[in-house]
């Protein structure tokens, strides 16, 4: 074996040696000169400013800043630089075929993909994340046992490329999962995809579980669609109460009207999805603070959609395309009325054959298209989502203190939003991913 290795060194493999296998950490000062400045605190585009970045962080943005022994000058000028986009709701190891279905999937998931591989399979969709300019993902769930962490572990140690992560570890879910159909005898599948609940007492302790082994935020089931299980509101108040101890927020899948009012009046952070919601419940989320992250789908992706699910057949009618997209872009628009705090974040688990990070920002595009401002769309996918995050000051906005995640894009999105699909530069942490 040695001598194996020593010859093929001697035949080229030593430079190969040589060469870092991910993006080494860049902790040379960096002087960005941008053409305009997207300020999300105020929801406003500033003209040309130069932003100073040394060891990882912002230090000063204005209109002319120190320039450091040895600082880089990166010249951003013709584009807009924005803070570098959030997706608060992902799955990154877990993809779907657009004519599977939750039951066989994610038990083809479990069983022949298996963890190791679907670890791998999800560092390679992080990396298509950090390439569209979303350079922090909360990802909720549908990892297995932990998957979610190992990955974000080796984010962060620099073994791959990818956004930052907030991870959920397995959801937290009536019996069944999201697994419906299973038969007795074979319940434990879906407990080894999430976490099930069975009392107020469990609920707080597998949230004691979940944060011991790595989870930074909690998820949990209110309704557990397509099954037809319910988290009580004493279950969830008990995991809201358990998190609230361990330092964590907790995100509510919920898809019903009563799920969304039982994990708003528990006093969950978010409230994933919410397809169906009334006004007055949209009125309860707006009085506690609770966001709203709609996961919806734009026109072009229903088109993929349907194209890879029918093909060959004809491709939907105008009408047929609005009428599918009628009631998400309604709710949408009423929770902007009431009140309630968007953030943004995609769910995007089929696979469109697109590169996952961006078929996941088409999910902006779907707000736009409901009506939210371009200013809005933006806002809820930086400084509303950091804030969600618990990360206010630190991500999602251009200025000293917070971490120097920052993404140029070619065009104004104020009146061309297509311009959020030309990334042309991506730096999270200092270090530049995309257009060195």
């Amino acid at each position: 074996m040695r001598s194996g290795l020593m010859v093929a060194l001697s035949l080229g493999g030593l430079n190969a040696v040589g060469l870092p296998a991910q993006t080494p950490r860049d902790t040379t000062p960096a002087v960005i000169r941008a053409g305009r400045i997207f300020d999300s605190e105020a929801g406003t585009f500033a003209p040309g400013r130069e932003i100073l970045v040394r060891d990882g962080r912002i230090v000063a943005v204005g209109d002319k800043v120190d320039r450091p022994a040895g600082a880089r000058i990166i010249d951003l000028s013709r584009y807009t630089v924005l803070p570098g986009l959030i997706d608060a709701h992902t799955h990154l190891l877990y993809l779907e075929g657009v004519t599977g279905g939750l039951t066989m999937e994610g038990i083809k998931a479990l069983v022949i993909e298996g963890l190791p591989l679907r670890a791998l399979h999800g560092a390679a969709r992080a990396r298509t994340f950090l390439e569209a300019g979303i350079t922090t993902v909360r990802d909720l769930g549908n990892a297995g046992k932990f998957g979610d962490v190992a990955l974000r572990q080796a984010i962060e140690d620099g073994s791959v490329d990818g956004p930052r992560m907030f991870v959920s570890g397995p959801g937290l879910s009536p019996v069944g999962g999201q697994f419906p159909g299973l038969k007795p005898g074979y319940e434990h599948l879906a407990a080894d995809e999430y976490q099930i609940v069975r009392s107020p007492e469990q609920a707080a302790d597998l949230v004691r579980e979940n944060v011991t082994h790595g989870a930074t935020v909690i998820k949990i089931y209110s309704n557990n669609t397509p099954n037809r299980g319910n988290l009580t509101i004493e279950e969830i108040r008990a995991i809201v109460s358990a998190a609230k101890l361990h330092g964590v927020r907790v995100a509510a899948h919920a898809t019903s009207d009563a799920a969304v009012h039982r994990a708003a009046s528990a006093g969950v952070n978010s409230i994933e999805h919410a397809y169906q919601v009334a006004d007055s419940t949209l009125a309860l989320m707006a009085k506690n603070g609770i966001t709203l992250v709609p996961t919806d789908i734009d026109s072009l992706s229903i088109l993929r959609y349907e194209a890879l699910s029918n093909p060959g057949g004809p491709p939907p009618s105008p009408e047929r395309i609005r009428g599918y997209l009628a009631g998400g872009r309604d709710r949408l628009m009423r929770a902007v009325k009431a009140g309630v705090t968007i953030t943004a974040g995609s769910d995007n688990y089929l696979d469109l054959q697109w590169p996952q990070g961006v078929a996941a920002k088409r999910n902006l595009t779907a707000y736009r298209e409901a009506g939210m401002t371009a200013a809005q769309v933006l806002q809820a996918a930086t400084i509303n989502d950091a804030r969600l995050l618990g990360m206010d000051g630190r991500l999602g906005v251009i200025k000293a203190g917070a971490w120097a995640d920052l993404i140029a894009i070619d065009g104004d999105p104020e009146r061309d939003f297509t311009a959020v699909e030309r990334v042309r530069f991506v730096m999270k942490g200092g270090t530049v991913y995309v257009g060195k």
